[in-house]
């Protein structure tokens, strides 16, 4: 089966779930998007490694990175291979000493290590076909040649907003130190903001 290859294009709390994260992939070249429901831990996995922010001890997939590394274990491609009753299946390959290994993945935890190895990320085309959708106002566009991270929280804006450059800065070394990723991100989107005005 021929493989659709996939970018991150968004992740946005989801409206619909409480606690749940919907992380949007696009087709590389196309139209189409692939939303995905994930959990927050998941989303937060992958939102602290597209922001770059370093946190104080390694999280699970930041440990999974550095065990297989030092095992000589890459990750060539995460493939997104199976869509039964709204469950994605995925799975990873690897490859140790030229041998390669395919390794069964909830989905999230695929992109999550996705992100840290920079390895592709591919799918078939009958699951776009069965679960992507079309954006007719495509607010992630295919203009924008780098992966946007999109965060919505009903945490209110005002607060971040009325702080100086300087004391988000401080609230930003907390919330890293506190493993408020979410936070964070909120923060250096605003510190982000200003730099580019």
């Amino acid at each position: 089966m021929e493989k659709v290859k996939l970018n991150i294009v968004g992740l946005s709390y989801s409206q619909t779930q409480s606690g749940a994260y919907a992380l949007v992939l696009g087709e590389e070249k196309g139209k189409r998007r692939l939303p995905i429901i994930i959990g927050g831990f998941e989303a937060q996995a992958i939102a602290i490694e597209l922001e770059k922010m370093a946190p104080s001890r390694p999280l699970t997939h930041d440990l999974f990175k550095n065990f297989a590394e030092q095992f000589d274990i890459h990750i060539n491609e995460i493939i997104i291979y199976n869509l039964v009753e709204g469950i994605f299946f995925a799975k990873l390959i690897c490859e140790q000493n030229g041998k390669e290994i395919e390794l069964d993945s909830r989905t999230s935890d695929a992109i999550a290590l996705a992100v840290r190895f920079n390895s592709p990320i591919y799918t078939y085309e009958f699951v776009l076909k069965t679960a992507g959708i079309v954006l007719e106002d495509d607010n992630y566009s295919d203009d924008n040649d780098n992966e946007e991270l999109v965060l919505e929280e009903d945490a209110p804006k005002n607060t971040i907003e009325t702080l100086s450059t300087e004391e988000l800065n401080d609230q930003l070394n907390d919330a890293i130190e506190q493993e408020d990723y979410e936070t964070a991100s909120r923060i250096r989107d605003e510190i982000n903001k200003r730099e580019n005005k």
